[in-house]
């Protein structure tokens, strides 16, 4: 699907953080997608991918959740540039704050979604939080 789609290098790795895989991003891989949005071009490779993987629905809601939990990453330790569009973009992560999916057995898999959506839009919001948090985190 990579190549048929002839995704960058970039692209590909923010696809791998956020597959469907049952279990999370390895930090390595994530901090590799951090290093690369320090590079203009790659940052709106990542940026895109991530905000079409925050538009899943339902089945795919694993997609949505990495996402979000990239993003956090990315906010913390990426290009400030990151954090300045999700600000800008605020609204497409509150809105994941009712994401709804229950699963086949009957979980509710959308309340991670919800609850990972409400604390980023909380450190988004709160620009003292946003700077101790990065400071902590470089």
């Amino acid at each position: 699907k990579n190549i048929v789609n002839n995704y960058s290098e970039a692209e590909i790795k923010v696809r791998e953080a956020t597959s469907n895989d049952p279990w999370g991003p390895s930090s390595s891989l994530m901090t590799e997608i951090a290093d690369l949005t320090y590079n203009v071009v790659a940052f709106s490779e990542i940026m895109s991918m991530i905000w079409k993987r925050l538009n899943d629905h339902g089945k795919n809601w694993r997609h949505v959740y990495k996402a979000l939990t990239l993003l956090d990453y990315l906010i913390k330790t990426g290009s400030e540039r990151v954090a300045q569009q999700c600000k800008e973009n605020i609204f497409a992560i509150q809105t994941l704050k009712d994401f709804q999916y229950i699963d086949r057995d009957g979980k509710d898999q959308g309340i991670n979604v919800r609850e990972k959506s409400k604390q980023l839009v909380s450190l988004l919001k709160d620009d003292e939080r946003l700077k101790t948090e990065r400071a902590q985190a470089l």
